[in-house]
């Protein structure tokens, strides 16, 4: 759930969902540290009398991107330095909540009124004075002291945008913006995507009661990618310098501005394994400030920072682990700040009047998030949370003090609120839960598996609650295996009641974690190299191999669980002749990787070759549906904009050329998360009526 401080740190706002309807999102605020909260903004108040909530099918899609799967206020930003106004989209037009006093409601103001075309990626100036967004297509800025609005860009339409992130970047590269304000609020630098040269995808929403079909711009793996191009524009001439970025194949992977207003570029190569960070001159020549390489890929990451000095703060993954550094920007030279046991996860906040940077540790093997800190002149770190669990922080600008939204394995999120040494507290929201304080606490054992190569992979098994001595249990396994996420972690994840659930009504649990998850070192967050669909197979085979000898266990009941690549490993789990499941869930599965997106399968699989390279051959779902002879049910949505409905099509028309008996549940309409209380709770009696049927244990709902 969003939430973000004041740029003084005075107040902090965030969403939550509303006491009617969970589903609904309002914009909340607290006075820190002791005020009470209050609500600034409810959805409801923006709506007129009977109407509902408008939403076009791109900021649908967006939002999914976002994994944002509420209504209402779905984002929201501080504007200026101060505690004085929040701007937020809702219902394609923008509104401005300016605060008042203690206990005097925000004056709530919108800013814009075009049934039309709505309003799409706003963003407020560093100080405030200005707020931009993309408006068919073309960038448009707005002064907030006379809402005057200035258009910055022309040549919109068709399949040219300007200031919107592409598809590519949204789903896969971690960039949900496509313009950035310099410091002094004299240039935006903003990107312009054509979407010409990428493969168009009917997608259908099938509905009950109609079907839908949308054009969709979809790069698949060795298509094409949307070209896009950087241009600096001055906000009050409107001249444009465009930037001369690398004519060779790749990615532009983040931009923005250094605090003496000289614009930068990330490009990365379309094989990934290439990093160039560039600076650009008043012209728009590019100077390379630095380059990471790697023989796998180069993860992306947002940590790099200007400093007082004119050095930059950076991090890569060259020692082994990822560790930051300081970088020259005059001549790249680099110099190792952190050695950290851990992996550093991302950099959090800075405090440059003290000269500390604050970076998160993937502590205790990955399982757990910790915040520490270290001098920008280096040293030894200090650690500035110390209570176990999985810690989300957000520094203030100054970076004095923090918010920390902690919690851990069976416990939701605690929102804390600490400062920078780490010796004061004040608990903002301890988070009562009586309803799962009332839910029976499974035994729990965090465990040590080992692959083939002597990695050590984390897990985690719950056991049936009321287990009897010298009974059998069934066992579901609750898979993901993709890169970069983690499943065994000391954290809340909204899975936890239904993972209880089911050790409620007689079956245990079982996480896993392969190589190839995130959190790790280098070597092991590598492991998918070419290897998709056989090294967490073999991993998770191992580890359910391993419980299965177990005295509680019956090894002739085990079954798997998995959404999107879970789902993914959860079906390719069962077409397998060794494979240890009794029965198997797949919920919006990959299932022919030449049908997913360009920078997360070419990361892993390399260039396809037409689907004749190996590892998109060996990787296959299809390929293998004759090998079926476990009980499998395929669950998915018909408008799923990310694993396209085409994967569940494709591997239903093989089953049926290898008359190989199968389950399948659609829905109408829904895309990639299946969102919507009834459907999600559909989803889930769905699949544990099918394990009450295929591994016998009691029956769900």
């Amino acid at each position: 759930m969003q939430l973000a401080l004041s740029g003084d740190a005075t107040v902090l706002a965030y969403l939550r969902p509303n006491e009617a309807d969970s589903e609904v999102l309002d914009l909340w605020g607290r006075r820190l540290p002791g005020g009470a909260p209050e609500r600034l903004v409810a959805t409801a108040d923006l709506l007129t009398a009977g109407g509902a909530q408008k939403l076009t099918e791109a900021e649908r899609m967006a939002l999914q991107r976002r994994r944002v799967y509420q209504r209402g206020i779905t984002s929201f930003m501080w504007c200026g330095e101060g505690a004085e106004a929040l701007l937020f989209p809702f219902s394609g037009d923008l509104y401005w909540a300016r605060l008042g006093g203690p206990g005097e409601a925000p004056e709530v103001v919108r800013l814009t009124r075009d049934d039309d075309a709505p309003e799409l990626a706003p963003k407020c100036s560093p100080q405030g004075h200005w707020v931009s967004f993309t408006k068919a297509g073309d960038v448009y800025v707005l002064d907030v002291r006379t809402r005057r609005v200035k258009r910055l860009t022309r040549g919109a339409g068709g399949t040219r945008t300007f200031g919107l992130a592409e598809f590519i970047a949204e789903e896969e590269m971690g960039r949900h913006e496509g313009l950035w304000w310099s410091e002094d609020e004299q240039q935006v630098l903003v990107f312009e995507v054509d979407e010409g040269p990428v493969a168009v995808k009917m997608r259908s929403k099938i509905f009950a009661d109609r079907t839908e079909l949308f054009e969709q711009r979809y790069p698949a793996a060795g298509e094409a990618n949307a070209r896009v191009t950087a241009h600096v524009i001055d906000v009050r001439t409107g001249r444009r310098v465009t930037l001369k970025t690398p004519t060779e194949d790749g990615y532009l992977a983040r931009a923005g501005f250094f605090g003496d207003g000289a614009a930068w570029v990330q490009w990365q190569s379309r094989d990934q394994k290439r990093l160039v960070l560039y600076e650009a001159d008043a012209k728009g020549q590019l100077r390379t400030i630095l380059e990471d390489t790697d023989d796998a890929w180069v993860e992306l990451h947002d940590d790099l920072r200007g400093l007082p000095d004119g050095k930059l703060l950076w991090s890569n993954e060259a020692s082994g682990r990822r560790q930051l550094e300081i970088v020259d920007r005059a001549s790249g030279a680099r110099v190792a700040l952190t050695a950290e046991p851990d992996a550093v996860d991302a950099v959090v906040g800075t405090d440059r009047e003290a000269g500390t940077v604050f970076y998160t540790v993937a502590a205790d093997r990955g399982k757990e998030r910790q915040v520490r800190a270290i001098a920008l002149a280096g040293g030894a770190s200090w650690a500035v949370t110390r209570a176990p669990g999985w810690h989300r922080p957000t520094f203030a600008r100054s970076g004095t003090c923090f918010v920390d939204v902690v919690s851990s394995w069976g416990r939701p999120p605690q929102t804390l609120l600490g400062s920078a040494d780490g010796r004061e507290t004040v608990v903002l929201d301890d988070n009562p839960t009586p309803e799962l304080d009332g839910l029976p606490a499974p035994s729990l054992e965090w465990r040590d598996f080992r692959a083939e190569d002597g990695s050590v992979l984390n897990g985690l098994l719950m056991e049936p609650v009321g287990r009897r001595p010298g009974w059998k249990y069934p066992v579901v396994a609750w898979v993901y295996g993709g890169p970069t996420y983690q499943m065994v972690a000391n954290r809340w994840t909204r899975s936890y009641p239904l993972l209880v659930w089911l050790t409620t009504h007689g079956y245990g649990v079982l996480l896993v974690d392969n190589r190839g998850t995130g959190g790790r070192d280098r070597a092991f967050d590598r492991a998918h190299y070419h290897r998709v669909g056989e090294v967490e197979v073999r991993d998770l085979f191992g580890a359910v191999r391993e419980v299965a000898g177990l005295d509680w266990v019956d090894p002739a009941r085990i079954g798997v669980w998995g959404w999107s690549y879970g789902g993914y490993l959860a079906a390719r789990s069962v077409l397998d002749a060794d494979t240890p499941f009794a029965a198997a869930v797949a919920v919006a599965p990959v299932t022919d990787w030449t049908l997913y997106d360009t920078h997360y399968t070419e990361r892993y699989l390399g260039m396809p070759e037409g689907g004749k390279a190996a590892p998109y051959v060996d990787s296959n779902l299809v390929r293998r549906a004759k090998l079926l002879a476990r009980p499998l049910v395929v669950i998915h949505g018909t408008a799923d904009d990310n694993v396209l409905f085409e994967h569940t099509l494709r591997l239903v028309q093989a089953f049926e050329d290898e008359s190989a008996p199968f389950e399948m549940m659609i829905y109408p309409g829904k895309a990639h998360g299946i969102s919507g209380r009834a459907a999600q709770l559909h989803v889930y009696k769905t699949a544990f009526r099918f394990f009450a049927r295929t591994l016998g244990g009691a029956a769900l709902w």
